[in-house]
């Protein structure tokens, strides 16, 4: 790309390669609109140039590839396309730590990588009741009390708060005592604080920049410390692995241990949030869909053996989660609607990308090849009437439904708000278990309604490519304990 001026103009690509969307604005190139509302901008590109177009964005050349069908060539690329030097790269700036390179810390990334099965299989069962466990805790300190009487709440604020504690208390363990961490309010606010330039971070923006957030960074990750963690108890097998994996390695400091720790606190809730948010929301906003999810909820119950009743501790076991259908595809259906990750892969060489039979596009060292699930989640011909929740959309005759169609064909990927291929989100067996375990017990304990049933919040759009989008306004949520 160095031949070409700032910004690339069509005329300057090389026979082969794909249509540049061209720009006058060296380096920055077309981020601004993307960042402003990345759906629309491809949207727009598409209808120019096609299927397949390379867009600079904030001083990397991005290739998208639009048409879902295409997907399974670029996924199952290994050799030529890869996202770990990329990770390797970005992420580690971000949270402050140093590059886990092989030449410094022999072994350990690959040992770092196969922690993540951890949270996967047999190891879910024990995480799954260990969170519903924290859930409970949580709601039956902060929200049962005895009065009956309705309540309002930011429901934003709801979800953030019982999931930040819950997903705190499972992954990292109790404090030394008590059975809840006192400063948990201070580090969430701060995490909000940190989370809130994360887009700016990830974009490789110079810390130094965005104001106090180094300092609030620093914070954040002194209380991962190895002191701090090591009076804690209950701690999630994956953390406890983790921990044993950065004391074998004696040139790790103790500040970039915890910073790793934080970066795996991020991931766990950063995008689970939002989603839990999302998911209930649609529930409460549809009344009969949220009859028919709590009754099977009861009944899941009963078939276990368990009449529930709401003075009553209640546990929703790993299978018994799976059981719930309705839940299951209402969540998907809230997924499909909120979800904005990119799906990212960075050229190893110069090379003819194979696209299907007849097509192949020429790329090189170093460009980004790109998909961006959110243009299939909200393609009219995939989903019809695609920016309305459709409770049964993701059903059919009472089991989730996997046929989707482009073009006459039939998709081997559909729905993708956790990633696909080598970078798909490891934790998402456990993020699906725990967004449900908060929809059951929200369901189970309260009645629930909307203070402004006609108020709908959109999707903040600065978060483009990163995962799950935040509400634009807040709701307001009235609830109160069921009585049966």
């Amino acid at each position: 790309h160095s031949l070409e001026p700032p910004g690339g103009l069509l005329s300057y690509r090389r026979p082969g390669e794909p249509p540049l969307v061209s720009s006058w604005v060296p380096f920055i190139g077309k981020a601004l609109e993307f960042r402003k509302d990345a759906h629309k901008f491809l949207e727009e590109q598409r209808r120019k140039y096609g299927d397949v177009f390379t867009v600079l964005i904030a001083g990397k050349y991005m290739t998208f590839i639009m048409d879902p069908l295409l997907y399974p060539n670029i996924i199952k690329h290994g050799r030529q396309l890869d996202f770990h030097k990329f990770t390797q790269e970005v992420v580690p700036s971000t949270f402050g730590y140093p590059p886990v390179l092989d030449e410094v810390y022999p072994g350990l990334w690959d040992q770092i990588r196969r922690s993540f099965q951890l949270l996967q299989g047999d190891n879910l069962s024990p995480l799954t009741e260990s969170m519903m466990g924290n859930l409970m805790l949580v709601f039956r300190q902060d929200h049962f009390d005895q009065d009956g009487g309705w309540k309002t709440n930011s429901m934003y604020e709801f979800c953030s708060s019982a999931m930040f504690e819950a997903t705190f208390l499972t992954i990292y363990g109790k404090p030394e005592t008590g059975s809840r961490h006192v400063e948990m309010e201070k580090l969430r606010e701060d995490f909000v604080k940190f989370d809130n330039v994360f887009p700016l971070l990830i974009a490789q923006i110079p810390i130094w920049l965005l104001g106090q957030t180094k300092a609030i960074r620093e914070k954040l990750i002194s209380y991962f410390l190895p002191q701090q963690m090591s009076r804690w108890s209950n701690m999630s097998q994956f953390i406890r692995r983790r921990s044993e994996l950065f004391n074998q390695q004696g040139q790790l400091k103790d500040v970039h241990k915890a910073a790793h720790h934080f970066a795996i606190l991020w991931a766990s809730v950063s995008n689970t949030i939002p989603a839990t948010f999302w998911a209930a929301y649609y529930l409460v906003k549809h009344p009969e869909a949220l009859q028919v999810v709590r009754q099977q909820i009861l009944d899941v119950l009963r078939d276990g053996g368990v009449e529930f009743s709401p003075n009553r501790y209640t546990m929703l076991s790993r299978d018994q989660l799976d059981k719930l259908v309705f839940l299951g595809i209402s969540i998907n259906e809230s997924l499909r609607l909120s979800s904005s990750s990119m799906n990212i892969r960075v050229a190893q060489e110069d090379f003819a990308l194979r696209l299907d039979a007849k097509r192949s596009v020429d790329v090189r060292k170093g460009d980004i090849i790109a998909l961006y699930p959110q243009s299939m989640h909200l393609d009219p011909e995939i989903y019809e009437d695609p920016q309305t929740f459709h409770f049964s959309r993701f059903v059919q005759d009472s089991r989730g439904k996997t046929d989707f169609y482009k073009n006459g064909q039939k998709l081997k990927y559909y729905l993708m708000p956790f990633g696909s291929g080598s970078t798909i989100c490891p934790g998402r067996f456990f993020a699906m278990n725990e967004i449900k375990q908060f929809v059951c017990l929200l369901l189970l304990y309260f009645d629930l309604q909307l203070e402004d049933e006609h108020k709908h919040p959109s999707l903040v759009s600065n978060r483009a490519g990163l995962g799950i989008l935040q509400p634009s306004t807040d709701v307001v949520l009235r609830y109160r304990r069921r009585a049966q």
